[in-house]
């Protein structure tokens, strides 16, 4: 199940790439350090609120000490909103290809993330995964980071889109 999710995402990330890479110049790419910045941490607050509010019993109580469930969007949405800059500032350096630059990047920090994750034991304490593959998981994370990450750019050029008409207007 986790290699036909992973499949799924990488045909999203496919066509997402291809769009953002036809949207998103260089240049925009650039002014949109801090709309990134907070994209990242509103996208990742609600994927964490999300899968803490439907999979706190059935998974993330085995990795996570209760006293934590509170605050782990605010931190998730902190951490990825940091590792979106950290994206951002070495992308930028690649004047040619910064968005494929940005994806891989993300997709190597889902990898890392879930190598802490199974380190955690998020793949073997908690009955519903247990029997996963590692390796399946961290397949499945690149690819999944690389769609997330993609939404945060996606997110990033709407605001700035809007913001900009709106300036303009006035």
């Amino acid at each position: 199940m986790l290699l036909q999710g992973a499949l799924f995402f990488a045909l999203m990330d496919a066509v997402m790439i291809v769009l953002l890479t036809r949207w998103i110049s260089f240049e925009d790419l650039v002014r949109l350090k801090w709309k990134l910045v907070a994209a990242a941490f509103v996208v990742w607050f609600a994927i964490w609120y999300s899968v803490l509010s439907i999979f706190w019993v059935d998974v993330y109580s085995f990795v996570f000490p209760l006293k934590l469930r509170p605050w782990l969007p605010i931190i998730f949405g902190l951490l990825m909103s940091l590792a979106v800059y950290c994206f951002w500032w070495v992308s930028i350096k690649f004047r040619r290809s910064p968005l494929i630059v940005f994806s891989l990047l993300a997709g190597l920090w889902g990898v890392t993330t879930h190598i802490w994750a199974i380190n955690r034991g998020v793949i073997t304490a908690p009955p519903m995964l247990q029997g996963s593959s590692p390796s399946a998981a961290l397949v499945i994370a690149f690819f999944e980071y690389i769609f997330y990450f993609s939404i945060i750019l996606l997110m990033a050029m709407l605001t700035n889109r809007l913001v900009s008409r709106v300036w303009n207007k006035h």
